[in-house]
């Protein structure tokens, strides 16, 4: 079983803030969740390196774009690296297994009749790096990002976008799920396919940093031509090794930000028809994190990049924060009184706690010790075994859609009521009273449960559940997500005499203050 699964390739003209960190974060979580459901898993990334803002933003810094560029993929690693992201390539739309891709594919559209050469005049918006007609402006502004655009002319080659028009939307109403979430695939079909599709400009002379038209190099292939190529390029594509395209094609999911949406499931697929290759078979289009007061801006002063996060609050942490706050369709949030109440509240308190207390418990009533299944079992023992399978299941059905907050709120649930089990079963009555059966079912629903809870959450929190199975003494075929099935295989495990913190609580008003010192 193969899955391949992509990132978009981010944009280089700054440094990645905690939103370029939550993308890849949630692709990278899919790909840990299907390798240890027995998928061969495959993930890219990478930078779109071309386009006139790079450009301009290395002149500023008085370096070469490819100097500029060449920085930038150095950061994007060293970040994915501080971040544990499992990719499996990495690639640059510089490099020549790309731009050799994008200039016969280039050759090969013009040759059917896919693009052909005229002049463009319209609003262009530099941030975006898009044109716009009149109708599509939002009170003269970008429709995408609502700052200014400037009037524009210039030849250019263009696609012939309405060859292919019909063919899109008969494939959007036979693959309902083709774009997530629904109401992302709505605004594609009722804002763009329905009012008719306008050829797509795809090569620029006004600047020279881009891949060049081979038969009229005065022209450069314009960024959405260039830049989406790159997961078919870095499989191989028209290459003398192809094998990675052989096995990987199509896509089983593209995991991409909103704002750009448009471009992956109207250009892409379109693209895709005309070179006559099959589609991807999802693209996820997940919000944004947004700050109290609106978008992350320099200007605000609201930025939060992940380092500074990552290096006070650990990995497993900010992973949780950022994929538990964006729920499935929506915009999450970002405030450091959220963070610090996340922390406080679901990690050291609701999971540490558990653990703690269960590790414990064992050590005081039975020297540390878990022998077997229990022979009796109470109807609080069976009603927390079946809240237990449903969350499996529960968690599963999640993952498998990308409702990754919705997993982890499922798992939390889990915690939650494995804490109550505590309360309800009171353990130190059971010993008080001598009922030492009852007290063993007891701690061995604890400890299967943490088992549980341990696997769950590693595709995001992979310290704090290998923890969690080290300090339980959890045998490594116990520890593999196929071990969730069973709930009776435990035995004889000696739990740690010294057990670690998992999560040391953070004095709320002092961390508050510590993030906000963070954002730029």
């Amino acid at each position: 079983m193969k899955f391949y699964l992509t990132t978009p390739i981010y944009y280089p003209s700054g440094k990645f803030h905690i939103g370029t960190a939550y993308t890849t974060t949630l692709a990278d979580t899919i790909k840990k969740y299907k390798q240890a459901r027995g998928y061969d898993a495959y993930l890219l990334t990478g930078m779109d390196e071309h386009g006139q803002k790079i450009q301009k933003v290395a002149e500023k810094d008085g370096k070469t774009p490819q100097e500029h560029v060449d920085g930038m993929a150095e950061e994007a690693k060293k970040l994915w690296s501080l971040m544990e992201i499992d990719y499996d390539d990495f690639i640059r739309t510089t490099q020549e297994r790309h731009t050799k891709v994008v200039e016969e594919i280039f050759d090969r559209l013009m040759e059917q009749g896919d693009i052909y050469l005229s002049e463009y005049e319209g609003w262009y918006c530099m941030p975006c790096e898009t044109y716009f007609t009149e109708t599509q402006l939002v009170d003269g502004k970008c429709p995408d990002c609502g700052r200014e655009v400037k009037k524009m002319k210039e030849e250019s080659y263009f696609f012939n976008m309405k060859k292919y028009a019909d063919r899109l939307i008969k494939f959007y109403e036979e693959n309902p799920n083709f774009i997530l979430p629904e109401s992302r695939k709505n605004e594609l079909f009722n804002n763009f396919l329905k009012p008719g599709l306008e050829d797509l400009c795809v090569s620029r002379t006004s600047f020279d940093w881009g891949v060049k038209v081979r038969k009229n190099p005065k022209h450069v292939v314009y960024v959405w031509l260039d830049a989406l190529t790159n997961y078919i390029s870095a499989l191989g594509y028209l290459s003398e090794d192809d094998s990675l395209m052989q096995k990987y094609w199509p896509a089983d999911v593209h995991f991409v930000g909103k704002d750009i949406i448009r471009f992956h499931g109207i250009y892409w697929p379109i693209f895709l028809m005309a070179l006559n290759l099959p589609l991807p078979k999802q693209i996820y289009a997940h919000g944004f994190i947004m700050m109290k007061d609106g978008k992350m801006s320099k200007s605000k002063g609201n930025v939060i990049y992940p380092e500074p996060l990552i290096e006070r609050y650990g990995l497993d942490a900010f992973k949780y924060f950022i994929l538990r706050e964006m729920s499935y369709s929506q915009d999450g949030t970002f405030t450091p009184e959220g963070f610090v109440e996340r922390y406080n509240f679901d990690l050291c308190n609701d999971l540490g706690n558990l653990l703690n207390r269960t590790i414990g418990m064992i050590n005081k009533y039975f020297g540390g010790e878990v022998t077997r299944y229990p022979e009796a079992v109470s109807e609080l023992d069976k009603e927390l075994e079946n809240f237990s399978n449903g969350t499996i299941h529960q968690v599963e059905e999640y993952l498998d859609t990308y409702h990754v907050s919705n997993a982890i709120t499922e798992t939390w649930n889990l915690i939650s009521r494995t804490n109550k089990y505590i309360d309800e079963t009171a353990p130190w009555v059971l010993f008080k009273e001598g009922k030492l059966e009852e007290l063993k079912s007891v701690m061995y629903h604890l400890v299967e449960n943490l088992r549980r809870i341990a696997i769950l959450i590693a595709p995001y929190m992979k310290h704090t559940s290998q923890k969690i199975l080290s300090e339980l003494s959890i045998p490594k075929e116990l520890q593999t997500w196929n071990s969730l099935e069973s709930y009776n295989k435990i035995e004889n495990l000696k739990v740690t005499d010294k057990p670690e913190v998992l999560f040391a609580r953070l004095v709320q008003e002092q961390e508050i203050e510590v993030i906000k010192g963070m954002m730029k």
